[in-house]
C-alpha cells in the first residue's frame, strides 16, 4: 500500500487555519470535508480558497484553469460524524483550547475506525494531552501547520509516547504528497522544534529593549538586515559547525550568562498587556501601528513568501 495514499481528508474547524489546510489538500487533488459548528464560518470557505488560488495563480504557483476543480473538491458541513464518514486523514483545527481540543479528539476516537489517523493542529499544546481521551492513541499525531499554511511549506510532525512509529511515517508521506515539508518532532514537548526556537528569539528581542539596549525598531533591523538574512540559508546549526563548535563554545561561555533566562514572560510585556497596548489589533505594541502600517506589513509577508516559494523554496 501507498504510505501516502489518502482518499478522503477531513478538516474539522473552519477558522483561518482549518480552511487554509482544506485548501492545501484540495489543491493537492484530495477530496476534503471542512466542518465546523458555525454556518457562517463554512459560508466563508469557499470564497476564500477561490481568493487564495486565484492569487497564487496570478503568480505562478497554481493553475489558474485547476482553480474551480480544486475549490470543488471541498464540501462543508456542520456534522462532525458526516465530516468524518470514510475518512483516511483527519486533522483537527479547531481553537487552542484543551478540553474543547479533548471533547473532539474523544469524538473523533468513536466516529473514525481505528485505521484513521487523527491529527491534531495545535502550535503549542502536549499532543498526548489532547488525546488523552481517545482509546486508539497509537494513531493520534501533532501536525502543526504553519501560517498561511498554502504558503508556508513547514509541518510539524509531533510523536506522543503512545503514537505507533508506522503512523508518523505515513502522516509525513502524506504531507510530503500534498507539497508540505513535515519535519520528526521525536518528543511531545511545549511549542515543539520552531516555536521554541522562536519564542527563545522573541524574548531576548523583549529583554534587550525592555533594559534600555535598543528600542523595538532597531531590534527589528538588526535580525532584518543581519542574521535574518542568512538564516534561510544557514541556519544555527549549520552556522555552528561552519564557524567552529570550538568557537561556538567559547562564545558561549562568554555571552550565555548575559542573556535572558528568565522563566517568566517579560514585565515589559506583561505591562502593555495590561495597557491595552497589543499591537497591530490596538495600534500600538512595542511600536505604533496605522491601519496602514500594519497593512503594509501584512503585505510584505505575503510578497516574500509568494517570492520564496516561487522560487524554489519548499
Amino acid at each position: 500500500m501507498d504510505a501516502a495514499r489518502v482518499d478522503h481528508v477531513a478538516v474539522i474547524g473552519g477558522g483561518m487555519m482549518g480552511v487554509g489546510v482544506a485548501q492545501v489538500f484540495a489543491a493537492a487533488g484530495h477530496g476534503v470535508a471542512l466542518q465546523d459548528l458555525y454556518p457562517e464560518a463554512l459560508e466563508r470557505a469557499p470564497g476564500t480558497i477561490r481568493g487564495n488560488l486565484s492569487f497564487l495563480a496570478e503568480h505562478g504557483l497554481f493553475a489558474a484553469a485547476a482553480v474551480d476543480a480544486a475549490v470543488g473538491r471541498v464540501r462543508t458541513t456542520t456534522d462532525l460524524a458526516a465530516a468524518v464518514d470514510g475518512a483516511d486523514f483527519v486533522i483537527e483545527c479547531v481553537f487552542e483550547d484543551l478540553a474543547l481540543k479533548q471533547a473532539v479528539f474523544a469524538q473523533l476516537d468513536v466516529a473514525c475506525p481505528p485505521e484513521t489517523v487523527l491529527c491534531t493542529n495545535t502550535s503549542v499544546m502536549s499532543i498526548a494531552e489532547i488525546g488523552a481521551q481517545a482509546r486508539h492513541k497509537e494513531r493520534v499525531v501533532g501536525t502543526h501547520f504553519w501560517n498561511p499554511p498554502y504558503l508556508i511549506p513547514l509541518v510539524e510532525v509531533v510523536r506522543t509516547p503512545q503514537v505507533d512509529p508506522a503512523v508518523v511515517e505515513r502522516t509525513m508521506a502524506i504531507l510530503r504528497d500534498a507539497g508540505k515539508h513535515p519535519i520528526d518532532c521525536k518528543k511531545d514537548v511545549p511549542g515543539f522544534v520552531a516555536n521554541r526556537l522562536q519564542h527563545a528569539l522573541w524574548r531576548e528581542a523583549i529583554s534587550i529593549v525592555e533594559h534600555g539596549i535598543a528600542d523595538a525598531a532597531t531590534v527589528d533591523e538588526s535580525i532584518r538586515f543581519g542574521p535574518g538574512l542568512r538564516l534561510p540559508i544557514l541556519a544555527p546549526l549549520e552556522t555552528a559547525d561552519m564557524i567552529g563548535l570550538d568557537l561556538t563554545l567559547a562564545i558561549h561561555n562568554y555571552i550565555l550568562p548575559h542573556l535572558e533566562a528568565s522563566g517568566e514572560p517579560s514585565q515589559l510585556l506583561k505591562e502593555k498587556v495590561a495597557a491595552g497596548d497589543l499591537g497591530f489589533k490596538t495600534g500600538r505594541g512595542f511600536q505604533e501601528w496605522s491601519e496602514e502600517d500594519a497593512d503594509a506589513s501584512r503585505r510584505r509577508l505575503v510578497e516574500y513568501l509568494v517570492n520564496v516559494v516561487g522560487g524554489g523554496e519548499s
